[in-house]
């Protein structure tokens, strides 16, 4: 059954930092690209941020571009997502998803990927 499941959300100060996990099961990381999407009250899912476990290469969207960093250990299974100066707007539930085809990361396009997890909450507040 494959799985993904995000953690690592929480509570946190403007300019403060949190790790978030995709912790994957039923299938091995290594073949395709994981994307980090987020979605805040009231608006569309957004992408955030993809990584190809195969190649390594990464990508950001431009809002959170020089602040995230993603990353991943293959042998864990798991894709992180470093956060940090986080802002008030950054609040979102974000989740973790498998690009359908391909091991490179190509756009946004919610439809493009599959097995999402639950989400997890990121709220930056002071």
């Amino acid at each position: 059954q494959v799985q993904l499941v995000e953690s690592g959300g929480g509570l946190v100060q403007p300019g403060g930092s949190l790790k978030l996990s995709c912790a994957a099961s039923g299938f091995r990381l290594g073949y395709f690209a994981i994307g980090w999407f987020r979605q805040a009250p009231g608006k569309e899912r957004e992408g955030v941020s993809c990584i190809s476990t195969q190649h390594g290469s990464t990508d950001y969207v431009d809002s959170v571009k020089g602040r995230f960093t993603i990353s991943k250990d293959n042998a864990k299974n798991t894709v992180y997502l470093q956060m940090n100066s986080l802002k008030p707007e950054d609040t979102a539930v974000y989740y973790c998803a498998v690009r359908r085809a391909g091991s490179s990361c190509s756009g946004y396009v919610p439809d493009d990927y599959t097995y999402w997890g639950q989400g997890t909450q990121v709220t930056v507040s002071s």
